[in-house]
Order: C-alpha cells, then structure tokens, then sequence
C-alpha cells in the first residue's frame, strides 16, 4: 500500500514566516524514500547539522544612525548583472519534490530575479529551461568519463544561452549516504538524467572481499584531475567555477589556474562526513585568494542573517538548495518564490540594522568579535 501525500498547496498559508516553516510542509508531500534522500546526507550527517550550527555560533555587530538611503543589494558577477546575491543551487531529480520539478523553480528564479545553476541530473531538458528563463542561469556540470559526450553536452549548454559552467570536483566517488540506502531510495519510473542521455557507463566494477573496493576501479581512475580542467577551457568560452572547494590551496591553484570563480562547498555534506561546515572553511579560502576570484558559498544557508554572514567573510553570493526543494514541494513555483522572497527580505533588514547601505559595506567588521 502506498504512502498518502498531501497535494502541494495552493495557497500559501500566513503562518509560513520563515524558511524553516516549509520543512515539514514538504515532508508530508514527498515519499519517506525522497525525503531521506533530500534530507539525508553521508554517514552520521555531522557535516549536515553542523552546516546551519556554524552560522548560529556566529553573532552580528549592529550599527546605528547610518545613511541607508539609496541602499540596494545588486550586484554584478562574471559581468552579469543581479538584483541580490541569493542563487538557487543545482539540484538533481527536481520532480522528486513537485511534478513540475525544475520547471517551477525556473519560473520562481525569474521572477525573484535570483541567479540559478541548472543541475546535470535535472529531470526535464536544459534547453526547455532556459527557454523559460528570465534571468541568467549557470550550468552544473558532471564532467562524464566519455570526454567527447561532455564536449558535446558543453556546446549544448552554450547554445541554450547558459552564462557559465559550474563543475563540481569534489564528487569522484559518492558519498556514503546511510540515511538513503535504509530508505532504500530509487528514482521512480519516468525520471531520469535527461541531459545525460546518449552517455557511454563505465563498465560495472565489483571488488570480492579481500580486494580494494574502489582503488584500481574505472570509477577513481578517470577521477577529474587539475589537467581535466584546463581540458575543459580549450572546449568552451564559458567562465568556468569549481563547485566543492574546501582548501585554501585548492582555491588558491583555481586562481593561478585562471578559473573564473570557486563556491566553496561540502556538498551539502552529501559526500565526506566530519569536514568543516562552509562558513568556518570561507575565511582562509578568502585569504587564500586575495580577491583573484569571486567566491560562493553553499550548505546551511537558511536565513538572510545567513546570507550577510557569509557576504562578511568573503563570499559575493551564496547558493541555497535544500530550503528550495522545500518550497518546491510544498507549494510549486510560489513555494519557492517566498523562500528566495523572504531570504532577500532578511538580508535587507541585516543590512539595515548593521549599518550597511550595499553590499560593499557589508565586511568582517560587521561579526562581532567580542573583547
């Protein structure tokens, strides 16, 4: 007997104020089996709570009596141009959550002008979603072992109209997701990585007891490397960011590189368990890069006092995935229109409230450090 869902809403209800009111909104209307693999995350999921923890150590230095006239939060990034630095992060399988999947957020994105990375494994064709959008959007890609399929699949993501290529390296393998195997998650029938279709596998790879399990398999031997990247630049005009960097030297290599931006990420803590939470990993990153090139920054963003902090320790924009998802399931399109809404909303009261009248203002001596 299959589990009873709730339809997604129609309406939003006025007791939804803030982003965390959608959490369990959403869980009523998608399976136990996509909740776990939303939600879930790899091995004990420290690096998922510790995520949103990291930005509730953290505390705000007001200031008062400041001019905010003509204040604004617009930016320009890789010479595009956005009304707020909040960014709908790539996010497979979207139809999980809602049967429009990517679809509505798309149409969500445009109309809260919020910058959005389309993922590799979005259910529905990149080029029906940038038909539809009215705001730049960037591409997340899988680099695929077949060289050629991902030769092609850039020249199709230029050709859509795509503004940049977010590679994610920090992947070679999967996670150890516990949460997700117990659930015993699958992708239901008529869902799939539609813009992977056509792609050569690697050949199945089983390791009997006593053998490596994954050292010597195909899987870790066409792991991306650093040379793989600069393959990557001679296929495509598009600026290039790295998606998943936690090392101040990796970000660091990314500037000599001459790549075009890093997000600094732990993958939501979907692949390696106990690393740090992205906002404790940013300020070396910062340093490390001496402004060489724009950093982002995901994972526990769930409040605009989220968005700030990370703007105060070195990030232009951040990245927002899982809240999304939420609104998404919840309530479509304006599920997800609200979470963005009330994201920028809050950060604009942060702004306001320390004394910032943009974002330039807003910098390390906006975290109070204490005596």
């Amino acid at each position: 007997m299959g589990e009873h869902l709730k339809p997604p809403l129609t309406r939003i209800p006025p007791e939804v104020a803030a982003v965390s009111d959608y959490e369990p909104l959403a869980r009523e209307r998608m399976t136990q089996a996509a909740w776990s693999w939303l939600q879930g995350g790899a091995a004990d999921e420290i690096t998922v709570r510790e995520n949103q923890a990291a930005f509730q150590r953290l505390r705000l230095a007001p200031r008062v009596l400041a001019d905010l006239a003509g204040g604004h939060t617009r930016l320009t990034l890789l010479g595009q141009a956005f009304d707020h630095p909040v960014f709908v992060a790539p996010v497979a399988y979207q139809q999980l959550a809602h049967p429009d999947g990517e679809m509505a957020t798309v149409l969500a994105a445009s109309a809260l002008g919020a910058g959005m990375v389309v993922s590799t494994q979005a259910g529905l064709p990149l080029e029906s979603l940038a038909r539809q959008a009215k705001v730049p959007l960037w591409f997340q890609l899988y680099v695929q072992h077949d060289r050629g399929f991902t030769r092609e699949l850039v020249h199709r993501v230029e050709a859509a109209g795509y503004r940049a290529l977010v590679v994610t390296v920090d992947a070679p393998v999967s996670g150890t997701r516990n949460r997700e195997q117990r659930s015993g998650f699958a992708l239901p029938p008529g869902l799939s990585a539609v813009n992977l279709q056509g792609a050569h596998s690697l050949p199945p790879h089983t390791a009997p007891p006593g053998t490596p399990p994954l050292f010597g398999s195909p899987l870790v031997d066409t792991a991306l490397t650093w040379r793989d990247i600069a393959w990557l630049r001679q296929q495509t005009v598009l600026p290039i960011l790295l998606k998943g960097v936690l090392s101040p030297e990796d970000a660091a290599r990314a500037a000599d590189e001459g790549l075009a931006g890093v997000i600094v990420s732990n993958h939501g803590g979907r692949v390696l368990d106990t690393v740090p939470a992205t906002i404790v990993a940013l300020p070396a990153i910062a340093r490390a890069v001496a402004g060489r090139l724009p950093l982002l920054l995901d994972g526990g963003v769930r409040r605009g006092t989220d968005v700030f902090k990370a703007l105060a320790l070195g990030a232009s924009a951040v990245l927002v995935g899982r809240p999304v998802l939420h609104g998404l399931a919840a309530a479509g399109a304006p599920g997800v229109a609200h979470v963005l809404h009330l994201l920028r909303a809050e950060l604009e009261m942060a702004m306001a409230l320390t004394g910032c009248r943009t974002l330039a203002d807003v910098d390390a001596s906006r975290i109070w450090r204490g005596d």
